[in-house]
């Protein structure tokens, strides 16, 4: 199946069982809240999971593209994008949690064939505050699905504040024995799919009171889900990776793990450009900033020559379709041309000054601190310039 067939048959089962699909948002979430960018699908429900009525009823299921910074540096490994799909479904006081594991279950199973024996789920198993999560366990031991049951790792929140609760999170084999262990012991094991009993909300305290109705909100990883569905080791090999690994190696000769930073960083900035953020040296736009010079620095590690206008403008174009972006890719291509010019400046000088001799030793706190204030090299740009402080090892820009 590919990505776009996953998508129908997820979307499709859940409007045969009374769910309506709602538009998924940018990533840019809504007014007032106060993360960055969107991270789940839940950030435009937040008043309807605190008892507003919704205009399309008390079911719904949608896709949302989102962006986690959190997850940065584990971007390269078989898991992790920075931009990626989730598929979410909701009940607004509706159905409760055992029959949103059912549905999930037979979901799996019976509409995308996957091997009952290939399942493992983890429960909460309860703390001081709110007892073991009895009616989950009780779904998957009826099922057969074996159960592993935990703490902090089941318990899903929206931040410091505001709605959370106990969540039971569905696992699938990756390896290539028989499955075996459990989700905390062996990283073969897949999260997937997450299923929030939306019980509370957070306050201030840390107190939790309960929220006028009980609220499901399930979030399934579509990446993660095609890569295991197509029978691929990582996310970077599914289809919507495909035009990224035929093209980018005949641009850029790079190892496996450079690849994959480069393919997911480029890609991700030019969702990020699609939904309007420029870049800059605060909040949005110096993620993005972040992005592209991550991912230059990958390139020209062995090759300063290389640069974006190299890319293929049919890859761009790609993301944007995949995205649903009405964008113009010259007008993506400009930004991250700009921003290219812009870090070949900053790493030009940063290399001229860090070539001082007040520089030649290791670098403390007080330095990164007078490099920054003074001539306005962030410390991660330091850093690459410097690694881990020894001598002016730097790209030869």
């Amino acid at each position: 199946m590919n990505t776009d067939s996953v998508i129908s048959t997820f979307v499709e089962y859940f409007q045969e069982r009374g769910h309506h699909r709602i538009t998924g948002s940018t990533l840019l979430p809504p007014p007032g809240d106060s993360v960055l960018f969107t991270t789940s699908g839940m950030h435009s429900l937040v008043p309807y999971l605190e008892g507003r009525p919704h205009p399309l009823g008390s079911r719904l299921v949608n896709v949302q593209r989102c962006l986690r910074t959190t997850d940065l540096e584990e971007v390269g490994d078989p898991t992790h994008l920075t931009v990626f799909e989730m598929l979410g479904t909701w009940s607004l006081g509706d159905y409760e949690g055992p029959q949103s594991l059912r549905w999930g279950y037979e979901l799996l199973t019976e509409g995308l064939g996957i091997a009952p024996r290939m399942m493992h789920a983890t429960v909460f198993g309860g703390d001081d505050r709110t007892g073991l999560d009895t009616a989950s366990l009780e779904v998957w031991e009826e099922l057969g699905v074996p159960v592993e049951l935990t703490v902090e790792d089941n318990w899903w929140s929206n931040g410091p504040t505001g709605p959370c609760g106990p969540d039971s999170e569905i696992f699938l084999w990756t390896g290539d024995a028989p499955p075996r262990s459990t989700p905390t012991h062996d990283d073969r094991w897949v999260e997937v799919w997450n299923h929030v009993t939306m019980r509370y909300r957070k306050l201030d305290d840390g107190s939790l009171v309960p929220l006028p109705q009980r609220n499901v909100d399930t979030g399934l990883g579509l990446e993660r889900l095609v890569s295991l569905l197509q029978g691929k080791s990582s996310v970077f090999e599914c289809d919507v990776f495909a035009p990224w690994r035929l093209l980018v190696p005949g641009l850029w000769q790079l190892d496996e793990p450079s690849l994959r930073i480069v393919c997911d960083h480029l890609r991700s900035a030019v969702v990020v450009i699609g939904d309007g953020v420029r870049p800059s040296n605060t909040g949005r736009g110096y993620v993005l900033r972040r992005l592209v010079r991550r991912l230059l620095t990958v390139v020209w590690r062995d090759d300063p020559t290389r640069g974006l206008g190299d890319l293929p403008g049919d890859l761009i174009q790609h993301t944007l379709d995949h995205f649903h972006q009405d964008v113009d890719p010259v007008d993506v291509r400009v930004v991250l041309l700009d921003e290219e010019r812009r870090f070949r400046r900053l790493l030009e000088r940063g290399q001229r000054i860090l070539a001082r001799p007040r520089f030649q030793g290791p670098l403390d706190e007080e330095d990164l601190h007078y490099l920054h204030d003074t001539h306005g090299l962030p410390r991660d740009l330091i850093l690459s310039l410097r690694p881990e402080g020894r001598g002016p090892e730097a790209l030869r820009v």
